[in-house]
Formats: structure tokens, sequence, C-alpha cells
């Protein structure tokens, strides 16, 4: 347990981290590393965004209620919050609210680290207050140690975060009131009124709904093991379970609530700590529990892959149809490969929501300009 001292310098060292935009890893950082950081960080800010109003079709929602954070007409999305994908999160956010039909009437729900020492939303709140100042939104504190102990290690690195199974907790940490929420990862970009996405109904006894790719290989993401165990592999038995990704979902909370799906994702993590039965992360339990009942949403709400594989993080290019959601899964963000000077022509399409400021000179080189013209001739 640090001392008083250390829990300072880490509150100190995570302040100035989000004021200067730096890219850390998101866990506590010892106290004994925390001031050979500082010399490592480079300055930057955000923009601060113009306020979106609302069409004249909207409700005119009352920001001052204390019942307004339980009113059934705001659309809620729910993202995680923290050093090393804020600046990923904050144009996310942005350019939900600029194709919003009704922008004041979205409320985001942040879930940040949070333990005995620190918590990450200290520091990371007055950052989004300060960009987004009308921004309706609550930062969540999740407790690693919840899940710390049932991490297994995967494929990469960035995967084994424990911010990643947050979206496991949801129905815990928010309100019981809230009963509906859109998830959203921080490497997308949505294009499109994400009021369509909210209205998509879920059938059934589904729990989520969410693109789903079922030309995929759906077995690959298990392991011979898991298959030649009867036992376990029985959890698909009677399903035709297809491959989605967890990066774009929308969540009954009331249904997952009751039926205490929580502790099922948990149970499967478990197995998976005592017999190796996935690679990849936060993604397979989700497969197990609700694989072959989900409510399939169109897939232009989910562009995925554009970061590349978990392994080269290669450029890759658009699915042929038209475009709701842009989605870099995979190893490389494309705030890196354009601070690298090597992007991919796909992160030119996310550039113009990112707020960004660093210092000095402009960002846009004649080798960018190329590119972007390149990229034009493909629409």
């Amino acid at each position: 347990m640090p001392s008083q001292q250390g829990r300072l310098l880490l509150l100190v060292v995570v302040t100035f981290a989000v004021s200067t935009c730096v890219s850390v890893a998101s866990r506590s950082i010892p106290a004994t590393a925390a001031s050979s950081l500082i010399d490592e960080m480079p300055v930057c800010k955000f923009s601060e965004v113009p306020e979106y109003r609302n069409g004249q079709t909207c409700d005119a929602l009352d920001r001052g209620s204390s019942e307004s954070a339980c009113d059934p007409r705001l659309v809620r999305v729910a993202m995680t919050l923290d050093l090393r994908y804020l600046r990923g999160t904050v144009a996310a956010v942005h350019s939900v609210l600029k194709h919003a039909s009704c922008p004041e009437n979205i409320f985001f729900h942040f879930v940040a680290l949070s333990n005995s020492d620190l918590s990450q939303s200290d520091g990371l709140e007055p950052v989004l207050r300060a960009t987004f100042p009308s921004l309706r939104f609550k930062v969540y504190g999740f407790d690693q140690r919840r899940v710390d102990h049932l991490i297994s290690p995967s494929v990469r690195r960035a995967l084994d975060s424990p911010l990643n199974y947050a979206r496991n907790y949801l129905a815990e940490m928010l309100e019981p009131c809230i009963g509906r929420v859109i998830y959203l990862d921080s490497d997308v970009i949505v294009v499109d009124d994400i009021h369509k996405l909210w209205e998509v109904q879920l059938s059934g006894s589904s729990i989520i709904g969410a693109p789903e790719y079922c030309h995929a290989d759906f077995a690959k993401y298990f392991t011979g093991e898991f298959w030649s165990d009867s036992g376990l592999s029985a959890v698909f038995k009677g399903k035709n379970p297809c491959y989605f990704n967890t990066g774009v979902m929308v969540m009954d909370l009331s249904r997952w609530r009751a039926g205490d799906y929580t502790s099922r994702m948990e149970g499967w993590m478990a197995v998976q700590k005592e017999t190796k039965i996935y690679e990849l992360g936060s993604l397979p339990p989700f497969l197990l529990v609700f694989g072959g009942n989900v409510t399939p949403i169109d897939r232009r709400w989910n562009q995925h892959g554009l970061g590349g594989d978990n392994v080269s993080g290669s450029c890759r290019s658009l699915h042929p149809g038209p475009v709701s959601l842009l989605h870099w899964s995979g190893k490389l963000k494309p705030w890196d490969r354009l601070d690298s000077g090597e992007p991919c022509l796909v992160d030119y399409l996310w550039r113009p929501y990112d707020l960004h400021k660093p210092t000095g000179g402009s960002r846009t080189t004649r080798h960018e300009m190329d590119r972007l013209h390149r990229l034009k001739k493909m629409f």
C-alpha cells in the first residue's frame, strides 16, 4: 500500500498526464517510477467544442431536475475513460454530438479505473467538462481489483487491461433506473445519427444487439481443448452462434440484472484461468454467454478492423456498403499512425473529429494532403 506521499505523487502525475494528453497505461503508476514519466510528456490540449443544439422535433428535457438522470427519453451511451485512449474518447464523443439530431438529449456514462490509491476520474472529468461544457455525463469508478484475479494473458497486452472488462459490470455500476444503454469503444467514430441505433428493438429474450458476422469462422475464437471438451462446448448446443464485435452494442441492463449475467461472465473467466479455452481477452466471454442469442444490427454500425489485426496492425480498407460507424479495432489506432507520419487512408476519416491541439506548426503536410486526395477518390 503506497504511503500518503506516494498517493499524492500519483495524483500529481495523473493530473499532469491528463493536462498534457500523455499516453500511458491505464493502471496504477508506482510512486517510485512516477517522476520518470514527467520528462517524456508532450504538451497538448483539447479544443473546446461549440454547443450542439437540438432540432425542433426534439423533446425539451430539464437539465436541472434531480430526476433527469432517470429520464427514459435520454439516449444513453457508455464508454470507458482512461489516459491511453483519452484522445480517441474525445473524438468519439465529438462525432456523436456532431451527427445527432438531438445532441442535448444524449447522456454519456463514462467508466474510469478507481481503487483505494487513486481514481483516474479525478483528472479526467475536468478535461471532459472543459472540452464539452454542455455535455450531460457522469463518471463512474471501476475498481480493477474486482476483475484482476480473473484476467488471463491474451495475444496482445492491451487486451488485458482491466478497463476492457468494465462493460461486464455496467448493470451494477449504472443507476438501477437505467434499463438500456449503447456501449461504444473509444476507437470509434459515429458518422450517423446515434438515435437510429438507440431505436433498435431487441428481439425475443436478447440481452444485447450487435452487428453479427456469420461468415467468420466462429470455431477459431476458442481453443481445440474447448471444442474437445463436450462439457464446455455444450454451451452452444442447439444454437447457431455468430461472431460479433463487442465494441458496439445495444444492451438491455434490466434483463442483464434479472439474469445475473455478470456472474455468468465471471464464471467463464474463471474456467479460462484453469483451462485455456480462448485467446482474445474480453471478447470470448461475451461469445460464450450471448452467442446465438444476439439481436442482429445492420453492419453499417460497426465497420470494424480498421486498426489492422492484433499482431501487425496493417492498413485495411472499408468494407463495401453504407457506413454509420467506423471502428479502429486492432493493434494500431488512427491518432498514433497520424502522429507517426505514416497513416492509413482510413485514418483521415478520423482526423476531422480529433480535438487534440499539439504545440507548434501545422499538422497537415504535403505528403498527408496527397494521401487525403487519394482517399477522396475512393468515394
